[in-house]
């Protein structure tokens, strides 16, 4: 049987919606400073976007732009200063909401580059946030981890349920698991936003336990109406019952 069938035989009542996510309380991974990639748009958007995931709970937000090289050139120093506008711009619409920032790695040279000078945004204790190409497997993957490792940071991997390379071969993400990265796995993945081989993915890493940070990745209005589907959702209801996320202690 597979995993779902086997939690509504078990206990149908387990299905049972809940009311918001602000057992959570924190939101890693979302896309909010305005124009600075392929998320919010300006500032009006992000009020919009913070309110929005306010009314689903959530009592902090640590924001993570894309740092990409090829597409998106962002720095520790324009990230910061987009931060301090929005900031001021809850203030101005007093909107009582904790936002902090990070940001999202992509694994390229220029990753490499900021590990060594140890220019990269954390969050927690110093968790580094990084997502991998959608396309082919990086060669040079576990050189990345321990390099991020032997200069104290925690590496999180983002939405790896998404990596289509891997939905076949879970012995590469249990390797992940016993080096000490850390899953963030996205709440659309849980409704078929990206397809069923993801959401069957991202069940199974449920499954096995492997997921320790759920995360918005919130670009967009369409993201918040999504997420407001997911309270009737039985694997995200197991996750919070289960209370072994790290969200609320980020």
């Amino acid at each position: 049987m597979g995993f779902l069938q086997n939690i509504f035989n078990r206990k149908k009542k387990e299905a049972i919606p809940f009311q918001d996510f602000g057992a959570l309380i924190t939101d890693i991974h979302s896309h909010l400073i305005p124009g600075i990639d392929d998320g919010s748009k300006s500032l009006d958007d992000s009020i919009s976007l913070i309110l929005g995931l306010q009314s689903l709970g959530y009592k902090k937000l640590i924001t993570t732009p894309h740092v990409m090289f090829d597409y998106y050139r962002n720095d520790k120093e324009k990230i910061l200063s987009g931060l301090k506008r929005l900031k001021e711009a809850l203030v101005l619409h007093k909107i009582d909401m904790e936002v902090e920032a990070a940001a999202e790695y992509f694994l390229d040279d220029h990753f490499e580059e900021l590990i060594k000078t140890k220019e990269l945004l954390t969050f927690g204790k110093k968790m580094v946030l990084f997502e991998l190409s959608f396309f082919e497997e990086p060669k040079l993957l576990d050189q990345i981890i321990f390099n991020l490792q032997l200069e104290g940071y925690q590496p999180v991997l983002a939405h790896p349920e998404r990596y289509p390379y891997w939905h076949r071969s879970f012995s590469n993400y249990e390797k992940l698991i016993d080096k000490g990265v850390i899953f963030q796995a996205n709440l659309g993945s849980f409704s078929g936003n990206y397809g069923p081989e993801v959401m069957k993915t991202a069940e199974k890493l449920v499954e096995n336990n492997w997921i320790s940070i759920l995360g918005s990745d919130t670009h967009h209005m369409m993201h918040i109406q999504l997420f407001q589907t997911l309270k009737t959702n039985p694997v995200i209801q197991r996750l919070l019952n289960e209370d072994s996320l790290l969200n609320s202690k980020l």
